[in-house]
Formats: C-alpha cells, sequence, structure tokens
C-alpha cells in the first residue's frame, strides 16, 4: 500500500497556522480552526468509498480575509491512478479589501465591500493552479454572509484548461432548530467554458450541520454534526458524455453524500 503524502500537505498548513500570531494586535482581527471528518462513498473518478480528515483556517486582517484548507483522503476498496490509496489536496485563498485599505465603506446597496480575490490550488497529482479575479462581499438579509469571486484560472506546467473562467459564491445561513441551531453553508465553483480540453464544471458542495455543543450545554459553534452534499458535474473537467468519462471512466458527474463531523479548535 502506498503511504500518504499527508505531511507535505499538513506541514504546509502547520505553517501558515503557526505564522498567525505574528499578525496579533491591530492587524490579525479574528481567525477560526477548525478539523473535520467525512465518510461517504459514491464517488466517481477515484475510488467510490473515501474517508477524508480536512483542516481549515479562516482569518480577518487589517488588509483583507485569508482561507486555508488541506484534505487528506483516503480510499476505501481501492487506488487512485494517480495517487494511489490515498491523495492530499488543498487551497489557500488570500483577499484584498477595498473598503479595508481605504479605510472607509466603499460598498452601494447590497454591495459591501469590493476585493481583489487569489487562491492557489495544491497537492498531489497535476492540481497545481493560480486562480486571480475580482470579488465582492453582498449583504443579504437572514443570511450570515455571501461571497462571490470570479477567477481567471491559470494551471501550471501546460496543463488542460489554462485560461479558463471561475465563478465562486461562498455562503453560510444559521437556521434555529429547537434548543440549537442549524448551519448550512458551502460553495458553488463553476467553470463557465471549454478551454484546451478542460470541459465547463459545475461542483455544488454545502453542508448541513447540527449544533451539538451547543444543543448539550457545550459552548456553541464548537462542535458539529451532519452531512456534507457533492454534486460535480464532469468532475476534474472530464466530459461526462465523451469516450474518457463514458467509456474509460464510466461517467463523471458526481452525486453522492458524507456523514461530517467538524469540531472547532480553540
Amino acid at each position: 500500500m502506498k503511504s500518504p503524502r499527508m505531511p507535505a500537505g499538513l506541514l504546509l498548513a502547520g505553517g501558515m497556522l503557526s505564522a498567525v500570531p505574528a499578525f496579533a494586535g491591530e492587524w490579525l482581527q479574528w481567525q477560526d480552526n477548525s478539523l473535520s471528518y467525512l465518510d461517504g462513498r459514491d464517488f466517481t473518478v477515484q475510488p467510490a468509498r473515501q474517508q477524508t480528515l480536512t483542516l481549515e483556517h479562516v482569518d480577518g486582517w487589517k488588509y483583507g480575509d485569508n482561507f486555508l484548507f488541506v484534505d487528506v483522503t483516503r480510499f476505501n476498496g481501492g487506488t487512485d491512478a494517480g495517487t494511489g490509496a490515498s491523495a492530499w489536496y488543498g487551497e489557500f485563498a488570500p483577499r484584498l479589501s477595498l473598503g479595508k485599505i481605504a479605510g472607509r465603506p466603499v460598498g452601494v446597496g447590497p454591495v459591501k465591500d469590493v476585493l481583489l480575490a487569489m487562491a492557489y490550488e495544491f497537492g498531489e497529482g497535476p492540481v497545481e493552479t493560480w486562480l486571480v479575479g475580482p470579488g465582492i462581499d453582498l449583504d443579504i438579509p437572514g443570511l450570515d454572509y455571501l461571497q462571490l469571486n470570479v477567477y481567471r484560472r491559470q494551471p501550471r506546467d501546460g496543463r488542460a484548461g489554462d485560461g479558463q473562467w471561475q465563478v465562486t459564491p461562498v455562503w453560510a445561513w444559521t437556521l434555529p432548530v429547537g434548543r440549537s441551531d442549524v448551519l448550512v453553508d458551502g460553495f458553488i465553483d463553476w467553470v463557465v467554458d471549454n478551454r484546451d480540453g478542460s470541459h465547463a464544471h459545475l461542483h455544488f458542495n454545502p453542508q448541513v450541520k447540527y449544533d451539538l455543543g451547543k444543543a448539550f450545554g457545550w459552548e456553541e459553534k464548537t462542535v458539529y454534526v451532519g452531512v456534507e452534499y457533492d454534486y460535480w458535474k464532469n468532475k476534474f473537467g472530464i466530459d461526462h458524455d465523451g469516450y474518457l468519462g463514458r467509456e474509460v471512466l464510466g461517467g463523471t458527474d458526481q452525486n453522492t453524500a458524507s456523514l461530517l463531523l467538524k469540531v472547532h479548535l480553540p
């Protein structure tokens, strides 16, 4: 069995997280760190049964915000052609806020801020990609937050998809339920055009989580249980209806869900 390259992903994430305290005081405004465990079946392209450990970090600082996650996935009962019995993947997404830099509100109507959005995708296999484009933060009644980022994708090493556009909304919505709350949050990555052999694709990935800590009288927003839904049309940009998608991979449209346990770290 091939051993996972877990240390590389976790070392990178750990290095970024260890640097956070250096920005404390006037620079670091807030931060949140969490660890999630997911167990799901019926995935496509890769082995159908997967267990994933996810480390997440998000913060707001003097001139913007940052988001980082690293997934370490074990494939149960199968192997991936590119990575073996396991794989790791991550994204780092910093944004610069025009409002924070200007020191005054710049929004109009429901738009409360305008940002320069960037992202870096990294991990095992041919996944390294740089993204950059505009972003906006929206103030929508009832939602905790709603972001809309538009990126120009630039894969490294001449891979397919160079120059594609990606639209990424990110949201969170808290609903009171009995003695506790249900949090519905997630993202959509919509790559809108075909380019250099990479097909347009849509990845819809919400989580529905019950605040177990609040229900049991512990500190709220610390322990969640729930499900993560994962719909991915033309996964990895592979055309579901093409020869590779249907005849070789057996289809690339993913429609599945995973059980989820999420703990927010102190």
